[in-house]
């Protein structure tokens, strides 16, 4: 819409011998995808990972060059392999490039940002970057913590799929309807503790049902916890992995959204259910509170499973009182793709004027 883009990727695949490239378009979205082999049983492997790694890479530079298309500015998406090839590109054919950061490693209660070469390589990536985009304020914060210092780091939103803007059935129901979604990581999500304050509330009243999207490491351990729990499927749904047109459908049949996770940065669940028009109950971590405030939503401590319970009995009384059409009309003036892809594309021609 605003720019011509290509974008490539590489990836590790365990069944080739030789180095396979695939071109395909998406409308005007154009994907190099760069196979390459490698050898888990090689007591080398991770040094021969790396290498062909860069090299997938190189191959798939030259291939979009030699097609005809020469960037004027490279986007690395989440540090830190993608930026060393950024930086690498600048240096070979001083092409400015930008970083985007969505990962909430670099959060204080994390640990996974650690060693010393990695940490030196971040800070030079991140410090000849022509711009450094995070998708929230308290993640700049933690980044600029970890000595990743950039003049130029501009907050750039999380994104929301278009099929969330279609119009979809809403269906007669007789309950009430809280959402969750996640990952079923259960160290970030606590979807235990969701599960904790819906039992305590299923014992006041039975006018309400939790629905459950997802899959992941610990979804058969909380899906006996709910069992344990005496949750059947009149109060707690398990649907498993849906599509995003099918979660779209999902949100706008629901009458909220909650979110109870120890860390976080800024998940896209929160702003697919804004972008719905539905409030949300979500612990007050990471960049959360960035996007939820009185007029939409209800922030909580994390762990506390006593305001947890407190605030989703609240807004099952009340979430109606919650302006959906505003809190979906402000969601679309900062999640779309066209919004988002505005606030870049201006990001980038500031840059190039530079």
């Amino acid at each position: 819409m605003y720019c011509d883009v290509t974008v490539l990727y590489v990836h590790p695949d365990e069944h080739i011998n030789t180095f396979e490239i695939l071109e395909q378009k998406h409308n005007n979205l154009r994907e190099v995808i760069v196979y390459y082999p490698v050898n888990t049983k090689n007591v080398f492997s991770k040094i021969f990972k790396t290498i062909d790694y860069a090299k997938a890479y190189r191959r798939g530079y030259k291939h979009i060059l030699q097609s005809g298309f020469s960037p004027d500015i490279v986007h690395s998406n989440i540090l830190t392999r993608t930026g060393v090839m950024a930086y690498l590109h600048k240096i070979w054919k001083e092409t400015p490039y930008v970083v985007m950061e969505h990962w909430s490693r670099y959060l204080p209660n994390r640990q996974e940002y650690n060693g010393f070469i990695r940490k030196k390589i971040t800070e030079r990536v991140v410090k000849n970057a022509a711009a450094v985009m995070p998708v929230s304020t308290s993640l700049k914060e933690a980044m600029q913590g970890h000595q990743l210092h950039n003049p130029n780091y501009v907050v750039m939103n999380n994104t929301v799929d278009d099929s969330f803007l279609e119009e979809k059935i809403i269906y007669t129901r007789t309950k009430k309807r809280i959402l969750h979604i996640s990952c079923f990581d259960e160290r970030a999500k606590n979807i235990s503790g969701i599960l904790r304050a819906i039992s305590a509330l299923s014992k006041t009243r039975n006018d309400f049902e939790l629905v459950i999207i997802g899959t992941g490491v610990d979804f058969d351990e909380i899906y006996a916890y709910a069992q344990t729990l005496g949750l059947s499927q009149e109060v707690v749904l398990f649907l498993g992995e849906k599509n995003p047109s099918e979660v779209s459908e999902w949100f706008k049949n629901s009458d909220c959204f909650v979110l109870f996770s120890n860390y976080e940065n800024a998940p896209v669940v929160i702003m697919e259910s804004l972008i719905c028009g539905k409030p949300v109950v979500s612990s007050n971590v990471g960049g959360i509170s960035e996007h939820v405030n009185d007029t939409n939503g209800i922030l909580i401590p994390a762990k506390d499973e006593a305001a947890l319970l407190e605030s989703l009995n609240y807004m099952l009384d009340n979430f109606q009182q919650y302006d959906s059409e505003k809190i979906k009309q402000q969601a679309m003036s900062k999640y779309t793709y066209k919004s988002v892809g505005k606030e870049l594309a201006t990001t980038y021609s500031q840059i190039l004027k530079r």
